[in-house]
């Protein structure tokens, strides 16, 4: 039980963490890029952030390959 408890605590973390950099980017205006589509219609509206969603999975891919490179 204690290391469910230890994975659920680091899967927040992670949330935070994600949601704190989305806020300081948001901030300089990166979270808007060109290949981002926002779609509205009445009290509707849907967004499909296509090239940010790219962009982090590159980012992330980096990362992971940095770290657990053997």
């Amino acid at each position: 039980m204690n290391n469910i408890a230890q994975i659920l605590m680091f899967a927040g973390g992670l949330i935070f963490c994600a949601g704190l950099i989305y806020f300081i980017l948001s901030k300089f205006g990166i979270t808007k890029l060109p290949g981002d589509f926002v779609w509205s219609k009445g009290n509707v509206t849907f967004a499909f952030p296509l090239a940010t969603s790219i962009i982090l999975s590159i980012v992330a891919t980096i990362i992971i390959n940095l770290f657990l490179r053997r």
